[in-house]
């Protein structure tokens, strides 16, 4: 028991002495600050597009199918980027690499604040996506270096909570932006936070101790001991386990709610159900709000079953898998009514629910995935999942087009939308199951 607590000690503080285990948990909890501030900038560079949709559209003359275009060309290079990033996260310091990322976003959405065209609008949407492709997956990374491997279901959730926390706060200061003064000057602000950031994490950002170790085997709670894993396993050997295999598929069907929510949310409010702007601003960050609450709570909430004993199987596989059906069925029910309370009350109950299970299923990548592979592995599952952010809102930009209303051919967009998302979440629940795998992948070592 001595033996335990001495290596749950050093493995909080990155093997320092005692009288330093204070100090690191103090940065630890300052650069997962920083990472939230990361993934907020993150998240308000994808929803401005959403925001200043009517505005662009009539500016620019377009139509529903050319502005789905311009939404799903963000993830054109996304996964490029994902795989480009993970690669070099194990090759370059944390500190460089997210700051340079974040540069790279402000650059890209400069030239939105001047008059462009939409080929001009295409080509910075793309050059953004490549950028941010690696950014979630590079956050979970260092999250992940700053804490055992019994303590990252809560630091995973609240990195997580970022992406919500961004488009909340965006939604209506921007809205404002737009309607006071442009939606230009809304890609200008956007930019001029991004850089400010970029040079905040510079300052104050960097890979922590666990980066360095596999994070297995120390630091069990209450019993449940993780599974040593080797140093290396193949790429291929992991990427045919059922854990990995079904968490691509759960993000791949969950991200694709997500980026129709985050590229035409804005546009159904107001084209769709008829809201006026101001509320429609109002009314988008509702869905932000409750996921930013919910990803923290159910990270606290698989933080405590795993205390209670309770296998990873289903603290970081059932718990997500289940709420993402549970998001289908809310999203195929909303897209049924007509705008109303018990419609809004659905819209945003889909949301937390779909958003509220990516901080524990990442917690539970890293429990199959050894340390130093982590960067490149979270890397090649965000490029896979962004697949469905590339489909999606281009997709839904086409039932927009050719419904026999505006009204209708959003419904019949999220009719498919859930459909999708009950069958990919159902395929995950019977395939992820970390511990399982984590045994085998030791074994065969």
């Amino acid at each position: 028991m001595v033996v335990e607590q001495q290596e749950l000690s050093s493995s909080e503080s990155g093997g320092a002495a005692p009288g330093r285990v204070a100090p690191a948990r103090r940065r630890a909890w300052v650069v997962l600050a920083l990472l939230v501030c990361l993934m907020l900038v993150n998240y308000a560079d994808k929803v401005v597009v959403g925001l200043a949709g009517v505005g662009m559209k009539e500016e620019l003359g377009l139509d529903d199918a050319r502005f789905g275009v311009i939404q799903s060309s963000f993830f054109w290079l996304f996964a490029v980027g994902s795989v480009l990033g993970g690669w070099l996260g194990g090759k370059v310091r944390a500190r460089w690499l997210l700051a340079g990322i974040a540069a790279v976003w402000a650059l890209s959405l400069a030239p939105m604040a001047a008059q462009v065209g939409f080929t001009a609008i295409v080509v910075c949407r793309v050059l953004l996506g490549l950028a941010e492709g690696p950014t979630t997956a590079l956050a979970m990374q260092v999250a992940h270096s700053w804490f055992p491997a019994h303590k990252r279901a809560v630091p995973s959730s609240i990195v997580v909570a970022g992406a919500g926390i961004g488009p909340l706060i965006a939604a209506p200061v921007l809205t404002w932006v737009i309607l006071t003064h442009s939606w230009h000057t809304a890609f200008a602000v956007v930019a001029v936070v991004g850089a400010v950031v970029a040079g905040l994490w510079l300052i104050g950002g960097d890979s922590g101790p666990e980066a360095a170790s596999a994070g297995h085997g120390r630091g069990a709670a209450q019993g449940v001991v993780a599974p040593a894993l080797p140093e290396r396993v193949p790429l291929r050997r992991l990427f045919s386990t059922g854990t990995l295999i079904g968490m691509a598929l759960l993000f791949f069907v969950a991200y694709a709610n997500t980026s129709v929510k985050v590229s035409w949310l804005p546009l159904y409010l107001r084209e769709g159900l008829g809201y006026d702007a101001t509320t429609a601003g109002n009314l988008v960050a509702l869905p932000y709000l409750g996921s930013a609450i919910a990803v923290i709570l159910v990270g606290v909430l698989s933080s405590a079953m795993t205390r209670r004993g309770i296998g990873s199987r289903v603290t970081r596989g059932v718990l997500p898998g289940a709420m993402v059906v549970a998001s289908g069925v809310c999203t195929i029910a909303f897209s049924s009514l007509d705008r109303g309370a018990l419609q809004m009350a659905l819209l945003v109950l889909g949301s937390c629910l779909n958003s509220a299970g990516y901080g524990v299923a990442f917690a539970g990548l890293a429990d199959v995935v050894p340390a130093k592979q982590r960067g490149t592995v979270f890397g090649i599952v965000t490029g896979v999942y962004s697949l469905g952010g590339a489909v999606a809102p281009l997709l839904m930009g086409k039932f927009v087009d050719s419904g026999q209303s505006v009204a209708l051919g959003y419904g019949d967009g999220f009719l498919v939308l859930g459909v999708v998302m009950i069958i990919g979440a159902a395929a995950a629940l019977m395939l992820v199951d970390p511990a399982r795998d984590a045994a085998k992948l030791g074994a065969k070592s």
